[in-house]
């Protein structure tokens, strides 16, 4: 699966340092919105491009010098760039210039895939060294490697998930939304908390699964006491006691009612809707989307998630 891109036609504005930047796209990087292939949380993908976690966040705008060499120019004008997303979603034109004083800094090279170039200039390459920067230079960024599955694959692989929930959805079948009830974990039984707890609600059973490619198919038969399901399920369930890190727990809109909850842990990346079953990915499991059927606690469990989670303003 890819990063989803959104792209604007080449405009020449001036951002920083009096250079002509090209403008491509741009992305969010709040609490709420920020690109998950940098990291499982909103300080964690600050820290990819070595920026402090502010909680108002930043825009970053992706584009070409007038050599053609690819930049990431850091704002502090959140709404702005916000608007101009928006905007090319709706596939109108917006003129993306941010004032110079809401300019962070410029980084070389783009932390993300864009599969677009700025016409009439050199092909997108890294900026050359700063001879008066004495080495001191700072590497340019570069895309998180998706051809092979590891953390960013997981999190690009929820977050497509949530973007196209039903056609993932009518891949599991009735029997697995309801799901068969653990022992020690219906209501009024005399298992152990902590074992409760440990099993985490519902069970995962069979489901899709995910290329590297982010087409899906039917998965083998998996058992339904996965230990890496159950560690992440306890560790989500242990987020509403002890708040994570701002963005590991995110909210969005659901049809309906609902919401799209989607969370991330070490190795793990859950997305779920509060009125419906759960999907987990594991960085032990390459390719392999887990079903969690609603059983008798998850639904406690996503109602509790939506309500410490951070949501889009």
């Amino acid at each position: 699966m890819t990063e989803e891109e959104g792209a604007v036609a080449g405009t020449d504005n001036t951002v920083a340092d009096d250079d002509a930047l090209y403008v491509l796209t741009a992305v969010l990087l709040t609490p709420a919105q920020f690109p998950s292939a940098l990291g499982d949380d909103y300080p964690a993908a600050c820290a990819a491009l070595g920026l402090e976690p502010y909680a108002e966040g930043y825009g970053l705008v992706l584009g070409q010098d007038g050599d053609g060499a690819r930049w990431t120019v850091v704002v502090d004008d959140v709404s702005l760039v916000a608007v101009a997303i928006a905007s090319w979603d709706c596939g109108m034109e917006y003129d993306l210039s941010p004032d110079d004083r809401s300019v962070i800094c410029a980084l070389p090279g783009w932390p993300l895939a864009v599969a677009v170039a700025a016409p009439g200039v050199n092909a997108p390459h890294d900026p050359a060294p700063d001879p008066d920067a004495d080495g001191e230079d700072l590497p340019p960024l570069s895309p998180p490697d998706t051809t092979v599955w590891g953390p960013a694959q997981r999190r690009l692989g929820a977050d497509a998930i949530a973007l196209q929930w039903a056609v993932w959805r009518e891949q599991v079948d009735d029997e697995t939304v309801s799901g068969p009830t653990q022992s020690g974990t219906e209501s009024g039984s005399d298992g152990d908390d902590s074992k409760a707890d440990a099993d985490g609600p519902g069970h995962d059973g069979d489901g899709p699964k995910a290329d590297a490619d982010g087409s899906g198919h039917d998965a083998a038969p998996l058992s339904v006491t996965h230990p890496g399901v159950r560690r992440a399920l306890a560790e989500a369930h242990a987020y509403t006691d002890t708040p994570p890190p701002p963005g590991r727990v995110r909210s969005s809109f659901a049809p309906g009612d609902a919401r799209m909850i989607r969370a991330d842990g070490p190795g793990w990346s859950m997305v779920a809707r509060t009125d419906d079953i759960a999907f987990v990915l594991l960085d032990e499991v390459p390719g392999e989307i887990l079903t969690v059927g609603r059983g008798p606690e998850l639904p406690g469990l996503l109602m509790a998630l939506d309500a410490m989670a951070v949501r889009p303003s």
